[in-house]
């Protein structure tokens, strides 16, 4: 999937082979067969071209971990426990990629309002004191 995600555009076998093979030796057999069980799983969809086909991802990468993270969730027994054992594992980059990600969702309406200020209670309300 890495390699049909990479190119974000329909594959064929060949291309996916020889990027392999950039890297390390493999079978024609053995990428065809992974790409036309990524098909039967429904990750690619495919379309013949010719004698062969061209294979594409169903979804993108971010939303296919998205759906990875949200089944993890899910499954826990205490998602408020799990999420924050999930962001005390992040890095302070994450964390505030986490940030932003949560102020793109939110937008602007639903931001929480900006803490209000007092002035110090021994304060005369800015004046001089004369």
């Amino acid at each position: 999937m890495t390699r049909v995600w990479k190119w974000n555009r329909p594959v064929t076998v060949r291309e996916v082979l020889e990027d392999i093979q950039r890297d390390r030796s493999i079978a024609y057999t053995t990428v065809m067969t992974v790409l036309d069980n990524l098909h039967q799983k429904g990750w690619v969809r495919r379309e013949a071209e010719g004698r062969a086909y061209r294979y594409e991802a169903v979804s993108t990468r971010a939303a296919y971990a998205a759906a990875l993270m949200n089944d993890a969730w899910s499954q826990s027994d205490n998602p408020a426990a799990a999420l924050v054992a999930f962001f005390g594992m992040m890095s302070e980059e994450q964390r505030a990629a986490l940030r932003d990600a949560m102020r793109i969702v939110q937008g602007p309406e639903t931001r929480s309002p900006e803490p209000e200020t007092t002035e110090n209670p021994g304060s005369s309300g800015g004046g001089t004191g004369r």
